[in-house]
């Protein structure tokens, strides 16, 4: 699998295109943990996964987290190149959560490229939109949706991910994708443990009812 198969518009691109961004293009190896975006004191360029697993989030001025959506193979983000996007004002952090192999495209030469190719313009535009119904979805998840929900779906959609029903994840990290404390997310852990639905451990989530969470899940 090589960056020309993947890139979306790359055979709309003509072959003057085609060499800027391959003579430009950067791969990295980044280990489970490392920080790759760091808001809008990097300007990192567009990330394009090539394997792994990604986590975009923000931070708020109590250095709470809350993740807006993650990237998995053959995923592009948008943000990490946010100093090219005018209509871009807040600061997005992205870190691997797996070991990932990503391609770089630096946000110079892709903004060249978007300034002179219509089709990468229309696909940056559709890739915008699609990021910021991702971050509108969530607000309403927080606006509008019980903690109990919140929880209980994203328990099911991580066990999905990880195509396992034992989760190696710890409270904290829940606390964090969830916009959550701790303390909060493990008092509704436990409730969850005295209804039936999971079974708690150090480091571990086993789920033991997926059909009750799914249901405890839904949108009422």
């Amino acid at each position: 699998m090589d960056f020309q198969s993947i890139f979306p518009v790359w055979n709309k691109l003509n072959a003057i295109q085609k060499n800027r961004i391959l003579g430009g293009l950067i791969t990295r190896k980044v280990k489970k943990g490392t920080l790759i975006h760091n808001g809008s004191m990097d300007c990192t360029g567009l990330l394009l996964v090539k394997s792994g697993q990604l986590r975009a989030y923000i931070l708020s001025d109590e250095g709470r987290e809350i993740t807006i959506y993650r990237l998995f193979d053959m995923d592009m983000c948008l943000f990490s190149a946010s100093c090219m996007m005018r209509s871009i004002q807040f600061e997005v952090t992205i870190k691997a959560e797996k070991d990932t192999e990503l391609w770089v495209i630096p946000a110079e030469i892709y903004k060249s490229i978007m300034e002179e190719s219509a089709p990468v313009a229309n696909y940056t535009n559709e890739l915008m939109a699609a990021r910021f119904s991702d971050v509108m979805w969530l607000m309403e998840q927080v606006m509008w949706k019980s903690l109990d929900k919140r929880v209980a779906a994203f328990l099911l959609e991580e066990s999905t991910i990880e195509g396992t029903n034992e989760l190696k994840i710890t409270h904290e990290t829940i606390a964090n994708h969830l916009g959550s404390h701790r303390e909060v997310i493990t008092r509704m852990l436990r409730y969850f443990q005295n209804e039936g639905l999971v079974q708690l451990s150090r480091g571990t989530i086993e789920i033991l009812d997926a059909h009750k969470l799914a249901q405890l899940g839904k949108d009422q």
